[in-house]
């Protein structure tokens, strides 16, 4: 990852026609964050981070440092910390994460460095009789075909 600024056009409007809120490139903050519409980040960031039915980015200059819940995630920055995402999770070629996670569904494209454990767990499933038949954490190597393989 380069030290220089990159542009990055994020969707203005959320598939249900809600706006996202923005944290720019020049922004820090230290503490937590509670979002209630969807979320892009592009600044640094240190500590929380839950958006719980909406989708948070992490724009391409992002650099954070924090324990991230949200519906989705889309990562094309760089983190340090565990992430939780109810449905997806998608790590774009340049992304660095470090950190474990939880999520029902996840991408991570060539070129992408990740670090850390996966758990994938059924969306919707219920933690009956299911989850005692059927292992839930899946540890994996830092390769995407893995993961495809890991979540068949």
């Amino acid at each position: 990852m380069s030290s220089q600024p990159r542009s990055f056009d994020p969707d203005p409007v959320s598939p249900r026609g809600v706006g996202t809120a923005a944290l720019g490139k020049n922004v820090t903050i230290k503490g937590q964050i509670f979002a209630r519409e969807d979320l892009m980040i592009d600044g640094e960031v240190e500590g929380t981070v839950e958006c719980q039915e909406h989708r948070l980015t992490i724009g391409p200059n992002a650099r954070v440092q924090a324990g991230l819940k949200a519906r989705e995630i889309v990562i094309h920055g760089s983190i340090q910390g565990n992430v939780d995402a109810t449905d997806k999770i998608d790590i774009k070629k340049e992304a660095k994460l470090v950190g474990d996670i939880k999520t029902s569904r996840i991408v991570i494209e060539d070129g992408a460095y990740f670090k850390g454990s996966i758990d994938i767990s059924k969306a919707g499933a219920k933690a009956s009789s299911q989850s005692a038949a059927a292992p839930q954490g899946v540890p994996v190597s830092n390769t995407a075909a893995a993961v495809a393989n890991a979540a068949k």
